[in-house]
């Protein structure tokens, strides 16, 4: 097994970021050039109001915009594609924005003005990708951030194992006629963070196992100037990591650790500590997940994907802050090692934990990573994982399920997904649920629990008999970090959504510059 060590200098990243234009695919189809514009509902019924860009647009084009668009059924999320408008432009695409004049909506937990371009932005891009417009311009509406986020978001597609000749195009897209640069480049760069943990997630796990991972984090970060540290079994045999290692008995890919730091701050500051799940297939062990959309668990390693995202925008926003993060890397297999139902194993922090579910593996993998993390010294834990399918039953695709013990931090967490329109929902992390996995006769931690239900908050309770003694938040995102149902509609049916990487940007961001003011929109 290699032994992993890459420390390299803070250096300007910006240039990872740097936009490339698509290649033909099929004659000049790779070259043709789009536009969004935007439009608003009016007060009255079928009145359309145009941004400003869109507004200028129309007069240059002697009113025909307008004209085209009157009678039109115009409503959040709608698109009306225009040929031969502009010769600038193989095609025009006007997205509506909904109705003009909203903002932030109190029951929705919401900010619908940017929720509001995300949508209208990314409609538009995915309609001009999906016609093959290989260049896309796009209108900021009134935050070009929003519209950075939504369009960039819309037009991602996996195609990495596809032949060229059968991929799609990969539309770029750029800012229309605003000068809020600087806006657009940092929505740009939340929402490519965000495909880079979808793209994490989307990859076969034959093609991502969990040296293959530790080796791309290597590729996206180290030019970063993130530290990445990567450690084999025997480091964790060295390190009494008993738990992580059990869990990973079943497959013959061993597991590793993946230690990054991020320094923004100061030197003394302590730093947010950042754990999340990297399983990197999970067939539930012995406890066999049914063969009917087995496959969407190649995503069971989305906590550690948001994490090497999020990691990566925060190094080239450069946000004064301190962050390391902690990511066991393992497959769940049903292999002669594996365990079994009823195994006791003992966590690194000396506490012994029953086995009842090898489906539950996550959980016991992550007990060793959080017990490690007393080392660091943090003055917050955020551990992100796909930990219970009752998320899912529970919140849907709406939101992922929030546990804190600080409200101050659930208040920034609630204000950062409002912000961003990956929205969090709190759960209860009570005392009674740290009972129903801890009083039993054989062992001090059980991997389910006792009595019925409230399966993510035993979870929950289960990781916080681990978890450093400092403010704890864990985020369960089952029902919002794997694959997208179509909702919302700037991601992708049916690819991984790597969600919530911007919330935990956004978050992240809150706390390094406390009193910075949200762009206006």
């Amino acid at each position: 097994m290699r032994f992993w060590r890459s420390v390299l200098k803070k250096i300007d990243c910006h240039c990872v970021s740097k936009r490339s234009y698509a290649n033909a695919v099929c004659g000049d189809a790779g070259k043709k050039k789009g536009l969004v514009l935007g439009a608003m509902e009016g007060c009255k019924v079928g009145e359309i109001k145009f941004t400003s860009a869109a507004a200028k647009f129309n007069e240059e084009t002697g009113n025909k915009l307008l004209e085209l668009l009157q009678g039109q059924d115009f409503s959040l999320g709608k698109v009306k594609i225009i040929h031969n408008l502009s010769p600038d432009y193989y095609a025009v695409a006007v997205a509506c924005a909904g109705p003009e004049g909203v903002g932030y909506n109190e029951n929705e937990i919401l900010d619908e003005c940017r929720e509001n371009i995300r949508v209208a932005s990314g409609a538009g891009a995915k309609a001009l990708n999906e016609i093959g417009v290989g260049i896309i311009l796009v209108d900021a509406f009134t935050n070009a951030a929003a519209a950075a986020e939504g369009s960039t978001l819309a037009v991602w597609r996996y195609q990495d194992l596809k032949k060229k000749e059968n991929r799609c195009i990969e539309s770029s897209v750029d800012l229309y006629d605003d000068p809020d640069t600087e806006g657009w480049t940092r929505g740009r760069i939340r929402a490519e963070s965000q495909n880079i943990a979808r793209k994490l997630e989307e990859t076969p796990a034959n093609h991502m196992t969990p040296m293959k991972f530790a080796q791309a984090a290597i590729d996206i970060l180290c030019p970063c100037g993130v530290q990445v540290d990567i450690r084999d079994k025997d480091w964790m045999v060295d390190k009494n990591l008993t738990a992580l290692l059990a869990a990973a008995r079943g497959s013959c890919d061993p597991p590793l650790f993946l230690e990054l730091s991020y320094c923004g701050g100061q030197e003394e500051d302590k730093p947010v500590l950042l754990v999340g799940k990297g399983v990197t297939f999970d067939s539930g062990g012995i406890c066999l997940r049914p063969c009917k959309g087995m496959d969407e668990w190649k995503a069971d390693m989305a906590g550690a994907a948001v994490i090497v995202g999020a990691m990566r925008a925060i190094a080239i926003l450069g946000l004064p802050i301190n962050v390391n993060a902690l990511i066991p890397l393992l497959e769940n297999m049903p292999g002669g090692m594996a365990l079994k139902p009823g195994d006791v194993v003992v966590g690194s922090n000396g506490k012994t934990i029953k086995v009842e579910r090898t489906d539950h593996e996550g959980r016991v993998a992550l007990a060793d990573a959080l017990a490690y993390g007393h080392k660091l010294k943090p003055c917050l834990t955020i551990n992100l994982g796909t930990l219970t399918m009752a998320i899912r039953s529970a919140l849907g695709s709406s939101a992922t399920g929030a546990f804190s013990t600080s409200e101050v931090v659930w208040e920034e967490l609630k204000k950062a997904g409002a912000n961003t329109g990956d929205r969090v929902w709190r759960m209860p992390a009570w005392k009674m649920f740290t009972d129903r996995i801890t009083e039993f006769l054989c062992c001090d931690v059980d991997n389910v629990g006792a009595g019925r239900g409230g399966h993510p908050c035993l979870a929950n309770a289960f990781l916080l008999e681990f978890a450093p003694n400092v403010d704890f938040l864990h985020m369960d995102m089952t029902g919002t970090g794997m694959r997208s149902g179509g909702t919302p509609l700037y991601l992708r049916k049916g690819l991984m959504t790597g969600r919530p990487t911007r919330t935990l940007i956004q978050f992240l961001a809150q706390m390094a510059c406390p009193l910075d003011k949200p762009s206006e929109c």
